[in-house]
């Protein structure tokens, strides 16, 4: 994971500053009561600054498989049909048969661009991923593709390496 110590974070509190205190009145199911303000967050809508909410898409989904195991070959290749036939709508890669990129094992990719669609698949995929690790991890439009994978990453299943060496610029 790449060192928190290299990224600034800014407060989450950022924009909510001298606001009364919020209640701590504990309701019947055992939650603690949130004053309605009567408008949803705009994150229900648009993907929240920096992320890319062009072409690129928000969110970036490796679907990862061991090529030396056929039943995971196998089950990989049924869930790709599946993805392609329920979710037609995203943007779906080729079904990859060796590591490419970052990854280190084969897969494949989906591009969400919006929250509804980040919503909808990734519960559909906690349910339906099987044994396979998955990689979901943030497009900013800051182009911080190692910040991305690593630190700002989240997974499904077993967490893998990710080659971050291909992030970094060599001069020859």
């Amino acid at each position: 994971m790449a060192d928190p110590a290299l990224y600034t974070f800014p407060s989450p509190l950022e924009g909510y500053e001298n606001l009364e205190p919020l209640p701590e009145v504990i309701q019947d199911d055992k939650s603690i009561a949130n004053p309605q303000s009567g408008k949803l967050s705009e994150a229900y809508d648009h993907f929240i600054t920096p992320l890319d909410n062009t072409k690129r898409g928000g969110f970036d989904i490796h679907v990862y498989y061991n090529t030396f195991v056929d039943t995971e070959v196998q089950f990989a290749r049924a869930l790709y049909e599946r993805v392609r036939r329920e979710f037609p709508e995203l943007r779906i890669y080729k079904f990859w048969d060796k590591p490419v990129g970052p990854h280190v094992l084969a897969m494949f990719e989906v591009n969400l661009f919006t929250p509804a669609q980040f919503g909808a698949f990734v519960p559909w995929l906690a349910i339906h991923r099987g044994a396979l690790s998955v990689l979901i991890h943030p497009n900013t439009d800051e182009g911080e593709g190692l910040r991305n994978h690593t630190q700002r990453a989240v997974w499904m299943g077993e967490r893998l390496p990710v080659r971050t060496d291909v992030f970094y610029k060599t001069k020859h």
